[in-house]
């Protein structure tokens, strides 16, 4: 249907008389048919154009033959489901093979002394040819496609050691020792199941044995330790609840302090979303390091173990430590959530830092957590700081009296070696069971990267972009030119524009592999163990979240529709709105993204305010029920600049013998149904066609991450394109001896291919009625057209199909300039952004083309910038119920000559008194969203409307021509500033000199004694300096060359110009942005004026443009507004009372499924006598004095 839409307005902004006279010869100015007919010749030239470089008529008719039938997304999602299951139970049984022989293994060679042993080292392996460093050895690598082209070895793994372990100690080089014996089940576990990604033993001593052998990236420092990932922490033990108690007392100050610090951070990173934490620090109060979270547990994960860290900064230490109300306060919340059965509901634990006790508190255990001689429900482990305490003995007891563990700190290096001795503490009760091992399942989470790299990666960052304003400066300085302050927004722009780039397409986001991991714990099985309950370590598996994604089926999705897992924490564990990474950097909490938050109901709530239906249909997906609902959504998508909403019908199942559940969504009326349109391969070949000829040349490419048919050994079978890759199998099943699998997903030795045999058919079907669309000659019987097209500039012609088939032919007359061909650029059919908007657009009008331009990238116009149309073509449109989209039809031209048509067309009228030719109008092509795809000025090419003629838009909003869409972005990041621009400016006082002489002065003391091997001076440069002496976060280019001046070389550095030159420190953070999108409305058929009282007219017209998603707007210029107004689609921050994580837990957390298993105590754990470690006292007494005195006389001062 093609429809009128005009609005024509007039308002008066001038009391004058002389205006209000004006105002009917303004009117005029603005013709309404003349409006009218340029849209038509607008319109109806570019759907000529379009129906003859597509050919549509002709595609649609290849598909008379399809057959429409209705979906059941019940038995989809079950279908989905299953194939996951069957693909999770493969590895599940794997590392349990890993598992039985690990313990085997280590129970026939545990008593072996071993004092050397040569190992494949990861960080030491080197390929032959490089140079070896010491301990190095050599190892072919080969890139291998299914592990991400990585050189590997399949023939032997590799152990990883962390920094902060040695590897030639006895018990370390004895355990990896035993673990090479896990070599054979590791190949035979790959060869039996080739869909394995990484598999892994990682022992409680800190080293990682790793398959394949690989070489270890070290692009930074070195922070992997296998027992802080998430498939270690959770496999070792089952959840709890935890509360850290930080003495604060007069006495923590100095190295101290820096320890406490270091501790409660290692604590930290050994949690995961199962987990509940807080944090107390005291001394005569008691306070939350994150104040909002007063009196509550919360989870543990990203966003909150951030606020805590990020609160440990403040720490300040006065006065005496008041032991028993603390103690008080934190068995009583652990009480509160036991009772209750909030948080973890498992293990509960208190881990006291201190560096000193004055007494035991044994009327507080009795109290609290002895009362039930049965069970002693909360555990304590206490860290004891200071090398100079000697009286350790009531600090002691409190870890051993309560099932917990007593640690010695002295020295920020023995840190986080000596926190982990807490997880096998808690692992006691799992593995004295000896026999149940729990299957753990974990978030999402990016392969080895460590999220506290995300500070530093944006740090170093900044250090960069600081680096470069100084140089350039120094380059520019003998030209006096500093940074102007629109050079300054010009900056600013940038990089919010580089903050709110979420391409999961590019190169950035490639090098993460979102992975999720299976493990299980492997437990010391000897007989004389048992009054040890030794953990030896955890076996496990990666799971791609790509290999999960590849079962989802998409082609019987369609386009648009989709599929998702949730955890049972209701996290998203795979989504198409997950959007993990910002500027090349994983973002702070990203893999704790919720289901509520990117699953946007389309109604008028404010920020987290979620729908009750939809948290209702969360609760049933956490509870892994079986079910279907329907719900009216909204939804962002072309990189968060358009927006739309729909209605979307959801189906959900629990996957078994996970914590995973499944959910298909699909849209409305098409979404419902799929079309059966497939190509039996022998008939072809009993008719005599050889199904090949459609899949000649190379203007065609298949959808890059779908499964035709592939080998399950990809290193075996080596293709160069997923196109040669098909054209092998196009061969292979025409063989008579072929047979087609029942099953869509197999492993060997059942079958060495894997193939959907559904979807291989209908591209063969989709092959034929496209086969001549990359050679067609266009110039028959209708030159006008081909004349037409040339002066419209048209480079490319396309089709994409339902099966993932995209075809395109390169058109005569215009230069390719692009080095890379259109597909190889949109090469994912149904998953392109113009396939996706031209399904939705027949909806609006069945014949019709969605045109769109590049978005303005404040870069400036380009002559080389493309529009690109597209159209969808259905099946049985003569039955809108049954109807189904099976391909789309585009074409691309120079935007220069629809410029220069639009021009030409609204240039001449009849009886009209004035043109967009002339100054007094001013005329606009805009898109759907409310884009400028053409305009009189070519600078004003793809920004948004409201940006040019904020005024204009507002009106057509409230004359509901568009419609203002509010997104809410969940997952956006925020920079905070650090407060401190740059070191160097601080006050010189007296106290300042005398402070640097007595640092001199302790400094050779110090070198002095050192000497002399008095060992506890070891690390005490840690006492004269504290985090906010050396680390504010600014950063001075070391390499920098600083050229003489006479006027500059004595400047202070707070003096202008380098003040100028300094850049705002922030840190990225979580946050909740909020955007207006628009829509345009195609409903309005209507015409109607508007009138003030008094002032000058600035009437204009807003006319569909048929045969598209366009409309033109026509403005008169006789005056402006007294206020000129802008738009912005600028996303901005949802402010709220306190940080972000605060919110959510002050505003009611989202209900979350417990895991299934909990293993808490066991009757023989109490034979356990091993609560910690001895301490020693120094021989002399003059080492202990004198580093209590210099502790105290610098500490002090901090």
């Amino acid at each position: 249907m093609h429809f009128l839409v005009i609005l024509t307005t007039t308002i008066l902004l001038s009391s004058s008389p002389s205006s209000q006279s004006s105002n009917h010869g303004s009117q005029e100015r603005i013709s309404v048919s003349t409006v009218n007919n340029w849209a038509g010749k607008l319109g109806g030239e570019l759907w000529i154009l379009g129906e003859y470089v597509t050919s549509r008529e002709e595609i649609q008719k290849s598909y008379k033959t399809a057959q429409v039938y209705r979906k059941d997304g019940n038995t989809i999602a079950r279908e989905i489901a299953n194939d996951i299951k069957n693909m999770t139970d493969l590895k599940i049984s794997a590392v349990k093979r890993i598992m039985d022989s690990a313990e085997a293994t280590a129970v026939s060679q545990q008593d072996e002394v071993v004092t050397e042993y040569e190992y494949y080292n990861t960080k030491t392996l080197r390929p032959p040819g490089e140079p070896l460093e010491k301990g190095g050895k050599e190892m072919i690598l080969t890139p291998n496609k299914h592990f991400y082209n990585i050189p590997v070895n399949t023939s032997h793994s590799a152990v990883h050691v962390p920094t902060n372990v040695y590897d030639q100690a006895p018990d370390i080089l004895k355990a990896i020792k035993w673990s090479e014996n896990l070599n054979e089940i590791f190949i035979r576990n790959y060869q039996d199941d080739p869909s394995l990604s990484w598999q892994y033993f990682g022992s409680s001593s800190g080293f990682m044995r790793q398959y394949p052998a690989m070489q270890w990236r070290n692009d930074s420092v070195d922070l992997y330790d296998c027992r802080t990932r998430s498939w270690y922490i959770e496999a070792a033990a089952s959840p709890k609840d935890m509360v850290i108690l930080v003495d604060n007392s007069g006495s923590m100050t100095g190295i101290r302090k820096e320890i406490a610090r270091h501790v409660v951070s290692n604590i930290l990173d050994t949690l995961g979303n199962n987990d509940f934490v807080n944090i107390f620090n005291f001394s005569e109060e008691i306070d939350e390091v994150v104040p909002c979270f007063k009196d509550v547990l919360v989870q543990a994960n990203l966003a909150n173990v951030r606020e805590f860290k990020q609160g440990m900064k403040d720490l300040h230490t006065d006065k005496i430590a008041n032991f028993s109300a603390v103690l008080i306060k934190a068995f009583e919340l652990l009480q509160q959530y036991r009772e209750t059965k909030q948080g973890a509901c498992c293990n509960q634990a208190i881990m006291l830092i201190t560096d000193g006790v004055p007494y035991n508190y044994k009327d507080i255990f009795e109290e609290y957590n002895w009362k039930n001689s049965d069970e002693m429900p909360v555990r304590v482990f206490t860290y004891l700081i200071g090398r100079e305490v000697t009286d350790v003995r009531e600090v002691k007891w409190m870890a051993c009296a309560n099932r917990g563990y007593y640690v010695p700190l002295s020295t920020l290096a023995e840190v986080r070696e000596q926190v982990l001795h807490y997880i096998p503490v808690m692992a006691r009760p799992l593995v004295l069971t000896k026999t149940e091992h729990p299957i753990n399942w974990t978030p999402v989470y990016a392969d080895i990267t460590d999220p506290k790299m995300t500070d530093w990666l944006w740090e170093k960052r900044e250090c960069s972009e600081q680096k470069e304003i100084y140089e350039i400066y120094y380059r520019d300085r003998f030209r006096s030119k500093h940074i102007s302050n629109e050079e300054h927004d010009r900056r600013y722009v940038q990089k919010i524009r580089r903050a709110q780039d979420n391409d999961e397409d590019s190169e950035d986001y490639q090098k993460y592999q979102l992975m999720t991991s299976v493990s299980m714990p492997v437990f010391d099985q000897r007989e004389n163990a048992t009054r040890i309950a030794h953990l030896l370590g955890v076996a496990g598996t990666d799971v791609p979240i790509q290999d999960i994604q590849k079962l989802m089926v998409p082609h019987k999705l369609g386009v648009n529709g989709y599929a998702f897992v949730i955890t049972n924490n209701g996290y998203i564990l795979t989504h198409p709105d997950l959007r993990p990474v910002f500027q090349g950097i994983l973002k702070p909490s990203y893999n704790s993204v919720d289901m509520a938050e990117v699953e946007l109901v389309n109604d008028r709530r404010e920020a987290r305010d979620f729908n009750p239906k939809l948290r209702e249909f969360r609760s049933d997906v956490i509870n892994q029920s079986t079910g279907a609902t329907t719900l009216d959504v909204k939804y962002h998508f072309d990189d968060m600049k358009r927006a739309s909403y729909t209605k979307r019908h959801y189906y959900y199942t629990g996957i078994d013998n996970t914590p995973f559940t499944l959910v298909v969504a699909l849209p409305d009326h098409y979404g419902l149904v799929s079309v059966n349109a497939q190509l039996e391969i022998r008939r072809q070949y009993a008719e005599g066609v050889n199904v090949s000829q459609f899949f000649q040349g190379d203007n065609w490419r298949i959808h890059p991450d779908w499964i035709y048919c592939k080998y399950h050994y990809d290193s075996e079978h080596e293709f160069p394109s997923p196109e040669a890759e098909f054209r092998h199998f196009l061969v292979r099943t025409g063989n008579p001896n072929w047979k087609w699998l029942s099953k869509r997903s197999v492993t060997p030795p059942e079958h060495v291919e894997q193939c959907d045999r559904e979807l291989f058919l209908s591209l063969i079907f989709d092959g034929r009625a496209t086969k001549g669309f990359s050679s067609r000659n266009l110039s028959s019987n209708q030159e006008s057209k081909k004349e037409f097209q040339q002066r419209l500039g048209v480079t490319i012609a396309f089709v994409a199909t339902h099966s993932g088939l995209t075809r395109w032919q390169e058109l005569p007359g215009e230069e390719n300039r692009e080095q890379l061909r259109f597909g190889d650029i949109h090469n994912r059919a149904i998953d392109e952004i113009w396939y996706k908007r031209a399904v939705e657009q027949h909806y609006v009008e069945e014949d019709s083309f969605v045109y769109s331009v590049p978005f303005d990238d404040g870069e400036g116009y380009r002559n080389d910038t493309l529009v690109t149309a597209s159209h969808a073509i259905f099946s049985h449109k003569s039955q809108p119920e049954n109807k189904y989209p099976v391909a789309v039809v585009g074409f691309q031209f120079r935007h220069m000559s629809l410029h220069a048509l639009f021009k030409n067309i609204t240039s001449t009228c009849e009886n009209c008194r004035s043109t967009c030719d002339s100054d007094e109008l001013e005329c606009y092509v805009l898109d759907n969203n409310g884009y400028i795809i053409v305009s009189e000025s070519l600078k004003d090419t793809g920004k948004f409307f409201g940006e040019v003629q904020g005024n204009i838009m507002e009106m057509m909003v409230q004359e509901d021509l568009y419609k203002r869409i509010r997104v809410f972005d969940y997952q956006a990041v925020c920079f905070r500033e650090d407060g401190i621009k740059n070191k160097a400016p601080f006050l010189l006082t007296p106290l300042n000199h005398l402070k640097w002489m007595l640092e001199w002065f302790v400094g050779n003391i110090v070198w002095l004694l050192l000497e002399g091997n008095l060992k506890c001076l070891g690390h005490l440069s840690w006492a004269f300096s504290s985090e906010d002496d050396y680390h504010d976060g600014s950063y001075i280019p070391t390499d920098t060359t600083f050229v003489e001046d006479s006027e500059e070389q004595n400047m202070k550095p707070t003096e202008p110009p380098y003040e100028k030159l300094q850049i705002n420190r922030t840190r990225p953070e979580p946050c909740d942005m909020e955007m207006d999108l628009y829509k345009l409305q195609y409903d309005n058929n209507r015409v109607f004026g508007k009138k003030a009282e008094e002032g000058c007219a600035r009437p204009f017209v807003v006319q569909k443009i048929n045969f598209s998603n366009m409309v033109l707007v026509v403005v008169d210029t006789l005056c402006p507004f007294l206020e000129e107004k802008k738009l912005s689609i600028a996303p901005t921050e949802v402010k709220y009372n306190h940080s972000l994580a605060c919110f959510k837990v002050h505003t009611g957390d989202l209900p979350r499924k417990r895991p299934k298993s909990c293993i808490r105590e066991h009757p023989k754990e109490k034979e356990i006598e091993l609560c910690g470690h001895g301490t020693q006292v120094e021989d002399s007494i003059l080492p202990v004095l004198l580093c209590w005195l210099i502790t105290f006389l610098l500490g002090g001062k901090h």
